[in-house]
């Protein structure tokens, strides 16, 4: 199947002596190696598994309701590396008559393979197998690093994605550099006029640009103040909305390592 090589599950954790074998293949087996087969399903296999490497018979009454599931050469390795029991070693001698006829037919990464015992075969096999697992564990070891260290970032752009609350520009400087992005609030003021958010002179400088507005990132509010005197003056200033705070979060982050 996919040009790989599948063993049923059930059958090969029963051989290496596990008791429960629903267990033993969610504990050992990635789930990149293994897979459910359904009914629906059987004639692909049939056409693609060979009788003499797949040891069942794949009738549909073999097949339960919920799927079988089967694994790679990958996860087989890895059910026998995980067995500590005596049958495991009754279980080499299935691998060695079975799969190391496949590895010298259809292989080729181990060298000098034919002069091999089946022994010294089998044991070039799982080193083999086990240095690609080690690559593979420090391949998702590398990855959930990653996404660790990036974790932070995205949950405080998602937190600020989903605020409606308009703040001032002041307070989104205060954010971004809680957050590893080096700016103030006069470098961010600044930084928005230099690129276009900002109106950058006359009576209307730092008031939102058109293309602000049209973008929905920053907004106007006005404020009424009476005077002493009783007279009224409206204020304006200019406020992120939370389509913008999400907006710029998202651009200015993205540059910090």
């Amino acid at each position: 199947m996919n040009n790989e090589t599948y063993f049923v599950g059930k059958d090969v954790a029963t051989a290496l002596g596990y008791k429960n074998t629903k267990d033993a293949l969610a504990a050992h087996v990635a789930e990149e190696d293994r897979r459910v087969l359904q009914k629906s399903e059987i004639a692909t296999i049939e056409n693609h598994i060979p009788k003499d490497v797949l040891p069942v018979s794949l009738a549909s009454g073999d097949i339960p309701n919920r799927g079988l599931t089967i694994i790679n050469e990958s996860g087989l390795y890895a059910l026998i590396f995980g067995s500590k029991l005596e049958s495991a070693k009754r279980f080499k001698h299935w691998v060695t008559s079975e799969v190391l006829p496949s590895i010298r037919k259809n292989g080729g990464y181990i060298e000098d393979q034919e002069n091999l015992s089946d022994d010294e075969l089998l044991s070039k096999a799982l080193m083999v197998a086990q240095k690609k697992i080690e690559e593979r564990d420090k391949a998702i070891a590398e990855r959930d690093i990653k996404i660790e260290q990036m974790r932070p970032k995205e949950i405080f752009a998602d937190a600020v994605s989903a605020s409606q609350t308009s703040i001032l520009i002041g307070d989104l400087a205060k954010l971004l550099k809680q957050n590893g992005y080096e700016t103030g609030q006069k470098r961010l003021f600044e930084q928005f006029r230099q690129e276009g958010y900002l109106i950058k002179s006359g009576s209307s400088r730092n008031m939102p640009t058109q293309k602000s507005m049209d973008m929905g990132l920053l907004e106007v509010k006005e404020t009424s103040i009476t005077n002493p005197d009783g007279s009224v003056r409206v204020t304006k200033t200019t406020k992120v909305t939370g389509k913008g705070q999400s907006y710029f979060v998202n651009r200015y982050l993205s540059k910090v390592v």
